[in-house]
């Protein structure tokens, strides 16, 4: 053995060694939690997601879904849009085949309510009203979802539901989706870090 390896080889149980903490283990804890790796009965926090819109007359866009105290906040931007309002609903069923998208299911909806605007109770869950779009066929979309959440397990979870914009606005009192026209584009939400 070289001299270099002799003395490098010393010197890296040493590191090592002093790496450990007291268990014998080098796992830190996050955030400096003394609950990490625990494995405690609690549910694992919310992770965001992510739906990416797509559809076969150019209808795009990534969303964004984030938790924060009030409820799922959505956000992004979809182009290639008529200009004027467009439904803007989660469906039950994460699957986006074009070109009807009528694989998404109907709106995600699991206590069973009638559809409605999304500031008025009882409504679908998935009811999240209208998105405008410019005249160049841009939508900025900054909604809030309360009734749903990211939390895996959850039945009000939107992980791995489908997002759908629709050709026509959302009347927000037509029975059962508001007579918003055909599904233009669709994404499925996805967590982004699970």
């Amino acid at each position: 053995m070289s001299r270099v390896v002799k003395r490098i080889v010393p010197l890296a149980v040493l590191v090592l060694a002093l790496a450990c903490d007291k268990s014998g283990t080098t796992a830190s804890a996050p955030g400096g939690d003394p609950n990490f790796g625990a494995g405690g009965s609690e549910a694992k926090p919310a992770k965001d997601a992510t739906a990416e819109l797509q559809s076969p007359g150019g209808v795009v866009g990534t969303l964004m879904f984030t938790t924060t105290p009030d409820g799922i906040a959505v956000d992004g931007t979809i182009t290639g849009l008529e200009p004027g309002a467009h439904g803007f609903h989660i469906h039950e069923v994460g699957m986006c085949t074009g070109p009807t998208f009528e694989s998404a299911g109907a709106h995600f909806n699991p206590s069973d309510a009638p559809h409605a605007g999304p500031n008025v109770s009882p409504r679908h869950f998935g009811d999240l009203g209208n998105i405008e779009a410019d005249a160049d066929g841009r939508a900025e979309i900054h909604a809030l979802a309360t009734d749903l959440t990211l939390a895996m397990g959850e039945s009000a979870t939107v992980v791995g539901k489908s997002v759908v914009v629709h050709a026509k606005a959302d009347d927000l009192t037509s029975q059962p989706s508001g007579a918003a026209g055909d599904r233009v584009a669709c994404g499925v939400v996805t967590q982004t870090n699970p």
